[in-house]
């Protein structure tokens, strides 16, 4: 396994994009799939919201941390995988469960086929329809969670 992997987001990203995406959702309107996602800050405690794209694939819903090991990764996996996806004000409560490597391919192009206008640069120029060993060479730089109901 790759060593961790994350790329900070441009200026236009976090100044531009992102606040919109966040109004939007929070004015509850979900842009191509956006959600915000809420989950307990692993040292503060305090909740923190990012925009995240959900991705739905054969009756399941994946997130996928195209920009790596980020900050909303890290606190997912300090809280044992509880987060909420926030639209408006609809609260929906889960679990993630982080995907191995080997599972990740199909995920992964899905999400490409979906967002790759938005992401694609985080990928290192594989895209929906790269090699199987592009895809699998990408894979443990881009976290994957798999989200059910909380029990």
């Amino acid at each position: 396994m790759e060593e961790q992997h994350y790329r900070q987001p441009g200026w236009v990203t976090r100044h531009v994009m992102n606040p919109v995406v966040l109004g939007m959702t929070r004015a509850g309107v979900s842009v191509w799939g956006s959600r915000i996602l809420e989950v307990r800050g692993r040292r503060s405690g305090e909740p923190r919201r990012t925009p995240v794209n959900l991705l739905e694939l054969d009756g399941r819903q994946y997130l996928v941390a195209p920009r790596g090991d980020c900050q909303w990764v890290r606190n997912v996996r300090a809280d044992g995988g509880r987060l909420a996806l926030l639209v408006g004000r609809r609260r929906d409560e889960r679990v993630a469960q982080e995907l191995p490597d080997e599972d990740k391919p199909p995920v992964l192009r899905a999400y490409l086929r979906r967002w790759k206008m938005e992401v694609g640069v985080f990928f290192d120029g594989v895209g929906p329809d790269s090699s199987e060993a592009d895809v699998e060479r990408i894979a443990s730089r881009h976290p994957v969670f798999l989200l059910s109901d909380v029990a």
